[in-house]
């Protein structure tokens, strides 16, 4: 699925308020509902969080059509670790380690300025480097006549080998 990048960007900078209100106030409340709209947008993709739906509803119409559009996986994967910070942040305010709530909150905010101020996320280049990193499966092709389990080809170049009976 394919999303207008300036969703995620308008979710970052509701984000950073929320974010900033939070270290301002320590409230765990505010940073509950944050993560749980993190958590909304990490499982159900950004299009579906609360401020996915806003942007949607209420801001794109105004703007009209993206010039591109980007791939959902890595805003939603930074959400998800939108979600894990936010999660950290919790339980220091809940178990009273302050400087993790803290940290965690400063962290997240960070990302989330970032992402609001010059598109840069964070979470999304995290995403993009392990995808580049894990190396793809290519299942061998099917050949008629080929022996079971050897494969046409080495995966680790890519080269074609002979098969051999």
């Amino acid at each position: 699925m394919f999303i207008d990048p300036r969703g995620p960007r308008f979710g970052a900078a509701i984000t950073t308020v929320v974010l900033a209100l939070v270290l301002l106030t320590g409230s765990v409340w505010l940073l509950a509902v944050q993560a749980v709209v993190f958590a909304l947008g990490a499982l159900a993709g950004p299009r579906f969080s609360p401020y996915g739906w806003v942007f949607q509803r209420l801001v794109r119409p105004k703007l009209g059509s993206p010039g591109e559009l980007e791939p959902e996986a890595p805003p939603r994967f930074a959400q998800a670790v939108g979600l894990a910070f936010a999660l950290a942040g919790l339980a220091g305010y809940v178990t009273g380690v302050t400087a993790l709530g803290v940290t965690a909150t400063a962290l997240a905010l960070a990302a989330a300025f970032l992402n609001a101020a010059f598109g840069l996320c964070l979470g999304c280049e995290v995403y993009l480097l392990f995808r580049r990193s894990v190396p793809r499966r290519v299942p061998a092709p099917v050949v008629a006549g080929a022996p079971a389990g050897k494969p046409l080809f080495d995966r680790r170049t890519t080269s074609h080998k002979e098969v051999s009976a």
